[in-house]
């Protein structure tokens, strides 16, 4: 017997984006609803249930969050999707945090949003799982240091959204200078444990020496120098959080001591006797490949275990499209309000080509440039002469760190830019051209063995040479 189709329920002001999700879900064989108010919508639910709602969060009569409210009174078990403009952080927590399903921002991907509703309608079917309820003693703090619209930052978004009712242990990964201690900061302002303190220690920038103290404290009398009993950074962090950054720089036996603190939840001081209790989250971030440093022997494998319950990845900034462009602009009025100058724009020129950048320090790299032009830079706007002689000097092979899907977007969008049509017709021989060369130059010139690199027949390969001019 054919199970019955889902049933997924539209609510937005606009016709354009109704008009859109109706026609993406009914080709993936669901029955669509529309409605333009969320009054009506409401009406409807007296006599009837979807599996799914869909809503706009901004609409005149009442927001989506109103409505998801009202929703969840009558049938807290339906899955609602809230969409949103704002695709940052901020907006990710406060989807969950409302009750919703899942949040979908726009613009979205067809689909996306299409397998976002598939899965909605799945979990309604098969577990009928309660939402989660407003929390009403709960405020988000604002905060707008994350920025990032790009697919790979909504992941990120959406990962530290589902942890915020959580005080798990969480890993941060990521190259240097992507941003891994704002992710942290984030995890912590939106956690359980917001008003207890966020403590910070880089294990890398101690010295191997202290870093025991620094951590753990120290008794009177427990070294020279120790005049007095001071509290380690977990003290310090008691009933909050505690960021570990570069965590595999850590010395081996105080592996084994940090091991023994997140099992058991206490510790002694340097020179101390009496155990320490404390209740701390860890959050431990590093750039380093921890699972090479376990193989190696460098890190110990329970350690790593015990950190890496929930891992969060940081893009790097070169993998992060446009978000390179709204960064840059920020970080130009941050620069700008902190030298107290009025601020700068730059051309088109110039943000199309930082988003070509292999930007090997990633947003630190970024911040320091906006920096530098907003004291360097003579003009209102930014141009490619002002760019530092580094940065324009950085030889085309460090783009080798960009994948060819990212170049070939780039050469794509500057083709579309000019007003260029037909465009396979353009790049589909340049394609088969580079292709055919490479694999003759592999087979020193043996066509048979060329043709068989690229899955050609002998005269497919003759044929293209001829029509390649090679």
């Amino acid at each position: 017997m054919k199970q019955q189709s889902e049933t997924v329920w539209i609510v937005d002001d606009e016709k354009s984006i109704r008009w859109v999700l109706e026609r993406a879900l009914s080709k993936a064989d669901m029955e669509v609803t529309s409605f333009d108010s969320p009054t009506k919508l409401l009406s409807a639910l007296d006599n009837n249930c979807p599996h799914t709602i869909i809503s706009d969060i901004r609409m005149p009569e009442m927001d989506g969050f109103e409505l998801l409210k009202r929703i969840q009174k009558i049938h807290p078990e339906l899955p609602v999707i809230i969409m949103t403009a704002h695709s940052d952080m901020d907006s990710a927590v406060l989807a969950y945090e409302k009750g919703a399903f899942e949040y979908l921002p726009k613009p979205f991907d067809i689909h996306e949003a299409t397998a976002l509703a598939q899965r909605a309608c799945d979990q309604y079917r098969s577990t009928q799982i309660k939402q989660i309820k407003p929390d009403e003693a709960t405020s988000l703090l604002e905060s707008q240091e994350i920025i990032g619209k790009s697919p790979a930052m909504q992941v990120v978004f959406r990962s530290i959204a589902r942890l915020s009712k959580s005080s798990i242990s969480v890993l941060v990964t990521g190259e240097s200078g992507t941003g891994k201690e704002l992710v942290a900061k984030a995890l912590h302002t939106h956690s359980p444990r917001a008003d207890a303190p966020y403590i910070e220690i880089n294990t890398a920038a101690i010295p191997k020496d202290l870093l025991e103290s620094e951590l753990f404290g120290h008794e009177k009398g427990a070294f020279t120098g120790a005049h007095a009993l001071r509290k380690g950074r977990f003290e310090q962090a008691n009933h909050g959080t505690l960021f570990l950054d570069e965590i595999g720089d850590m010395p081996a036996e105080l592996q084994t001591r940090l091991l023994r603190v997140l099992s058991e939840g206490k510790f002694y001081r340097v020179g101390g006797h009496t155990p320490v209790q404390v209740d701390v989250r860890v959050i431990a971030a590093t750039h380093q490949d921890l699972e090479k440093q376990v193989e190696e022997g460098v890190f110990r494998e329970d350690l790593f275990h015990r950190l890496n319950v929930i891992r969060i990845q940081i893009p790097p900034l070169r993998q992060r499209g446009k978000d390179i462009v709204l960064l840059f602009q920020q970080f130009l009025k941050n620069a700008a309000k902190e030298l107290q100058v009025e601020s700068k724009t730059a051309t088109s020129e110039v943000t199309d080509y930082l988003q070509t950048r292999p930007w090997r320090g990633n947003v630190r790299q970024l911040d320091n440039l906006s920096r530098w032009l907003m004291v360097m830079a003579t003009g209102h706007e930014i141009t490619l002469d002002d760019l530092p002689p580094d940065l324009i000097s950085e030889t085309a092979t460090r783009n080798s760190d960009i994948s060819w899907e990212i170049l070939l977007q780039q050469d794509i969008q500057q083709r579309l830019k000019k007003g260029e049509t037909q465009l396979l017709h353009q790049l589909t021989p340049l394609f088969e051209a580079v292709a055919l060369k490479t694999a003759l130059e592999k087979t020193a010139g043996k066509k048979k063995e060329a043709a068989d690199l690229l899955g050609w027949g002998r005269n497919t390969l003759a044929r293209k040479i001829k029509e390649l001019l090679i």
